[in-house]
């Protein structure tokens, strides 16, 4: 599956992530546990985020060819809330969390950070990303602003930085269904944002 790379700062600018989706040659399947070994040898040997990010990327893009199990997980979202998460790696104590999200046409998430390095593969539909940047005043301590957008298509990937502040829009008349990874939360870093109210709670 091919597609762009992007990379989010802290104050919501969204690039092209250059340099971090070589792929080499794959000779036999890149399976789920090789990605996740691999993944635990960046996190151990890479501590600056964005290079973190640079050395992880290139491995999603990996997985996302190799493994056509991704394209038909059995993954629909929730009649009811309109949104679906499928687990598919969270260990007690290791600072990773693998999952697939899926969520239903015209759904809009929370505007929020994640308090984490994160990463989102765009595996089918369109995913609309706003992003935002703090922009506070004397009177409104969390005032935010809206920096730009992103339309994400399947194969594309999004690295975000642990406050880069977004939210997502499924575009379209079919569900959209994302592979997501994400670090060690910071949960005194990671905040929901109401700019209508020019509020932030941490959750």
């Amino acid at each position: 599956m091919t597609g762009q790379d992007w990379f989010v700062t802290n104050d919501g600018k969204c690039n092209a992530f250059e340099g971090a989706s070589y792929v080499e040659d794959l000779s036999h399947p890149y399976r789920l546990y090789r990605f996740l070994t691999d993944l635990e040898d960046v996190l151990d040997g890479i501590a600056d985020e964005r290079l973190r990010l640079q050395a992880i990327c290139p491995l999603v893009r990996k997985l996302l060819i190799s493994s056509s199990w991704l394209q038909i997980a059995p993954l629909e979202p929730n009649l009811e809330t309109g949104w679906e998460v499928l687990m598919l790696y969270d260990e007690p104590f290791f600072p990773l969390t693998v999952q697939l999200v899926a969520w239903a046409p015209g759904m809009t998430s929370p505007i929020h950070n994640h308090g984490s390095w994160g990463l989102v593969a765009l595996l089918s539909g369109q995913e609309k990303n706003t992003f935002w940047r703090r922009s506070p005043t004397a009177e409104f301590p969390d005032k935010i602003e809206a920096v730009g957008d992103r339309l994400l298509n399947p194969g594309d990937i999004l690295c975000l930085m642990p406050d880069s502040i977004h939210h997502i829009e499924a575009i379209g008349d079919r569900s959209t269904i994302s592979l997501n990874l994400y670090g060690e939360t910071n949960y005194d870093r990671r905040f929901e944002f109401d700019r209508i109210q020019n509020t932030a709670k941490n959750f």
